[in-house]
């Protein structure tokens, strides 16, 4: 009887710290480094070394699924650096919490995987679905997925079928046949990334689509988060953004990243008469922080020439803990606890959900997003309906100078693939891009640079497979993938 309970036994310490230093190679697939070559080799030789771990590959997968987030989400201490002698000393416990906890997705694929006859693929189909999870479960947070790696090269435009959840679904299953280091499966997986470039290659080859024309300024004032909100600083901010509005040529719409405007416009009046005027009788779409009694919202406002807020948006899919507290209106409802209560103006409000803004003839139709929200395809799926362009404002500063912005600029080239839809994104301190409907960086701001960009607005692709049919053929290829798992781990029971 103590078989079984050995086989759950922890592994000792030297192979967890070789499963974590594995699962931080796989990360070296993220960006900005993009080693998708070293990636998936490192990918390829965990999932056999699970594979062969019986029981004690739960705890592998763990570490491992550690060491891939502590690498990639190395960006996740930045916040805590702000303010550093406030802040600073909470940098350690949101490493090792945000990373071991999203490992346990890892975990769990380990743990199904390990009940079939086939270990090393039944962690990599559980894996791919755990992936799914993770961009829905406690509102989701799909960020360093293992389909990332492929971002900035050809086999991205796989997304444009499948999704990113697709994309990481394959992936996995190129690596789970290589480790399997036999030469049938081990053709197979490298056939199919093949597959990968070889379609990614042809798309990316199609004719171009028409341009829509209308000329976009992207406006990047580089505020230093630490100095962003310092009345002093937060003017010269102000100034900077209205002198780049106002310079050259006048666009047809010009654009400044999210919270960029440091002022209350319900109270301030005279600052969207301001923003108006430096429109030279064209749109102007700012971040904002919108109020209504005790309730705020982090915005988007497109302000006309009279200085008039023509339209707005709200940002809806808000960053747990950072922007509100979960279940912090609940608490006050319940037992008038106030600190965490959005309704009592502790933390941002969420709007009604996604919004599409018609900015009239020449510009068209476009899809709001605030920061965070690039992430999550789905959201951007549930738009009222097709837009002709995608736009997002944010404030990249958060992330540091290295990974973090670099990652969620790769994220929004991934959006633009699944939905055959130009992206532009327009950052605080970088990187502002405009990003075509195949996913591929057209033009671009430097990371810290403060300037304008002025652009043209390329042509959109048909809707995408993905736009038409989401989440549905990976849930399939996953039922079917794991129903025939069960049954030949039966028919070898048997």
């Amino acid at each position: 009887m103590a078989a079984p309970a050995r086989r759950w036994a922890r592994p000792g310490w030297g192979a967890l710290a070789l499963a974590f230093a594995t699962g931080a190679v796989v990360a070296s697939g993220q960006a900005p480094l993009g080693w998708w070559w070293l990636a998936l080799p490192a990918l390829a030789l965990l999932i056999r070394r699970v594979g062969q771990a019986g029981r004690g590959a739960v705890w592998l997968a763990w570490f491992a699924g550690a060491g891939h987030y502590a690498a990639a989400l190395n960006w996740i201490v930045e916040p805590f650096l702000i303010e550093p002698e406030v802040h600073g000393w909470m940098a350690p416990f949101a490493v090792v919490f945000l990373c071991f906890g999203l490992a346990l997705f890892w975990a769990a694929a380990a743990f199904l995987g390990a009940r079939g006859r086939w270990p090393g693929i039944g962690f990599a189909v559980a894996l791919g679905g755990a992936e799914l999870a993770r961009g829905y479960v406690l509102t989701g947070f799909p960020w360093a997925a293992l389909g990332h790696v492929w971002i900035g090269h050809a086999p991205m435009q796989v997304a444009a079928l499948v999704g990113p959840s697709g994309l990481t679904l394959l992936t996995l299953l190129a690596a789970a046949l290589v480790a399997l280091w036999r030469p049938v499966p081990v053709v197979a997986g490298a056939a199919l990334v093949a597959a990968g470039f070889g379609f990614g290659l042809w798309r990316e080859a199609g004719p171009e689509p028409v341009a829509q024309g209308a000329v976009l300024r992207l406006v990047q004032p580089n505020a230093e988060q630490g100095l962003k909100w310092d009345p002093e600083q937060a003017r010269i901010f102000f100034e900077r953004q209205l002198d780049f509005t106002m310079a050259g040529d006048r666009p047809d719409l010009a654009i400044w990243p999210e919270t960029s405007v440091p002022y209350l416009l319900e109270d301030y009046p005279e600052v969207a008469e301001r923003i108006g005027a430096a429109g030279r009788g064209q749109p102007v779409a700012v971040g904002i922080q919108r109020v209504e009694g005790w309730r705020f919202w982090n915005s988007l406002a497109v302000i006309g020439p009279e200085g008039r807020v023509a339209q707005f948006y709200d940002k809806h899919h808000l960053v747990p803990f950072g922007e509100y507290i979960p279940f912090g209106d609940v608490l006050y409802d319940w037992f008038g606890l106030v600190a965490f209560a959005a309704q009592e103006g502790n933390g941002y409000s969420a709007g009604p959900g996604p919004a599409v803004l018609d900015l009239g003839p020449g510009l068209g139709k476009v899809l709001p997003l605030i920061c965070y929200e690039a992430v999550f395809p789905q959201d951007l799926r549930g738009a009222p309906e097709r837009a002709d362009w995608i736009l997002q404002i944010t404030n990249d500063a958060w992330f540091g100078e290295w990974t973090g912005p670099y990652q969620h600029l790769a994220q929004a080239q991934l959006r633009a693939v699944e939905q055959g839809l130009p992206f532009v994104r327009v950052a605080n301190t970088g990187v502002s891009a405009l990003i075509d409907a195949r996913g591929r960086v057209v033009e671009s701001l430097p990371l810290g640079e403060a300037g304008f960009l002025d652009v043209v607005l390329p042509g959109a692709l048909p809707p995408t497979p993905y736009v038409r049919l989401g989440e549905g053929p990976v849930l399939l290829l996953l039922a079917g993938l794991g129903a025939g798992l069960v049954l030949a781990g039966r028919r070898k029971a048997a």
